[in-house]
């Protein structure tokens, strides 16, 4: 259930994520859902893409650093206070969210959002005891 996600170092200036996707692009790699978490100086780009080994070589090839990171992906209805359902759930089992991003999808009722979180083992564990939608990578990657 869980889903590897692809964190990719570079510096803060013009024109380094246009060279990430230009690398991946290149490649024929999409990128399926794309965050960016920044500093001053420098940022990371997380992305989920259908196959992480082979974006991970390209960028790795291109002179990136990157490495990957397990997330989960999860499911809500794509309306008003879903997320906060969900949001309650966590807090009831103590999951610690570290970050989170929404991803588009051609499922037009339901959102979907990559979770972060301290301990993905016990989120998974605690989610299976919920009605939270966790998302396989295979049901990631067919979106």
């Amino acid at each position: 259930m869980k889903v590897k996600q692809l964190s990719v170092f570079v510096e803060n200036q013009p024109g380094r994520l246009a060279a990430v996707a230009k690398s991946m692009g290149q490649a024929g790699i999409n990128i399926l859902a794309m965050t960016i978490a920044e500093t001053r100086e420098f940022g990371v780009i997380r992305m989920i893409v259908p196959d992480w080994q082979k974006g991970m070589k390209v960028l790795h090839d291109a002179g990136f650093t990157v490495t990957t990171t397990e997330v989960l992906a999860i499911e809500v209805p794509d309306q008003p206070g879903a997320l906060a359902k969900v949001m309650e759930a966590f807090a009831e089992h103590k999951l610690n969210i570290e970050y989170m991003y929404a991803f588009a999808s051609s499922r037009g009722d339901k959102a979907l959002i990559v979770f972060r979180f301290d301990n993905p083992d016990q989120a998974v564990a605690s989610l299976k005891k919920t009605h939270v939608k966790v998302l396989t990578s295979e049901e990631v990657m067919k979106l």
